[in-house]
């Protein structure tokens, strides 16, 4: 672990609060002076920006240049991807004005299984309160500026942790589940490498529903916050809600089913659903 220091010039489609708040990762924390500073897989990173100036800090363990790149999706242009969904109507142009600086992370592939494991019928404050939690109880500790941060246990870390274990650190009915998928990743039942080497975004899903409290919702927000599945659309209340008032108009919203409203994305958005799921979701949260 080395601290270090990166500034990048003429950054498109990068706004902090936009990225850190559209419901996609658990370790980021908003500072007194704008900045936010998060716990990766990596070490610990501070991001701030002015104008189109973003600056990276932090102590990490490989080189901060490579893990801002990729972590932040840097080598795709999301110019791109919006000109691609403006198209598609008002609804969508407004959706993308609003959190025109989304970028999709790419986050470590095992955090982002529990975390959202952790996400079931959960808010994001005990979300993270949780992980935090979990962390601290097993997880590697760093100090850096005065203050001790602790990453997101290995699969050997917390197969440490008990059932009951879980359960006192405010898992709640989540407890089992954590501990049978920690089993099955460290017996290699599901192989992390191997996920990551998949090709098919239907064989991914069907390898991660394996899992021990990964249903097709949780699933989704693996391959897309983690795997870069852009093909995958997970659909939570929110955004069932957002796909019915602007594109099914069924009476009903309760009866719209997951199935009609895959099929309308995968008609309206294709390949870059994902995309236009974090778009819509951050729109609908903040305007409905």
């Amino acid at each position: 672990m080395k601290e270090q220091k990166l500034i990048l010039e003429n950054v498109d489609c990068f706004e902090m609060d936009h990225i850190f708040d559209c419901g996609q990762c658990f370790r980021w924390n908003k500072q007194e002076d704008g900045s936010y500073v998060g716990i990766i897989k990596n070490g610990v990173l501070r991001v701030s920006k002015l104008k189109n100036k973003v600056a990276f800090e932090g102590i990490l363990d490989e080189d901060i240049h490579s893990i801002a790149y990729k972590y932040f999706d840097l080598e795709n242009d999301y110019n791109v991807f919006k000109r691609q969904l403006n198209c598609i109507d008002s609804n969508m142009k407004k959706s993308i004005e609003f959190g025109y600086g989304i970028r999709i992370l790419n986050q470590d592939l095992w955090e982002t299984i529990i975390s959202f494991i952790i996400s079931a019928n959960n808010n994001i404050p005990r979300i993270k309160g949780i992980i935090e939690r979990i962390s601290k109880k097993v997880g590697k500790m760093i100090e850096w500026n005065g203050v001790e941060y602790y990453l997101f246990p290995t699969v050997q870390e917390l197969s440490k942790l008990s059932v009951s274990d879980l359960r006192a650190l405010g898992t709640g009915f989540r407890d089992k589940r954590i501990f049978n998928t920690t089993q099955m990743v460290l017996n290699n039942v599901v192989s992390l490498e191997k996920l990551e080497k998949m090709n098919s975004t239907e064989d991914i899903r069907e390898e991660l529903l394996k899992l021990d409290g990964v249903g097709e919702k949780v699933a989704d927000c693996i391959m897309l916050f983690s795997l870069k599945r852009f093909d995958s659309f997970p659909i939570d209340v929110w955004v069932r809600r957002v796909m019915n008032t602007l594109y099914i108009h069924n009476e009903d919203e309760t009866r719209v089913s997951k199935k009609d409203i895959k099929e309308t994305a995968d008609r309206l958005f294709g390949n870059i659903q994902g995309i236009a799921q974090q778009y819509l979701f951050y729109w609908a949260r903040s305007n409905f």
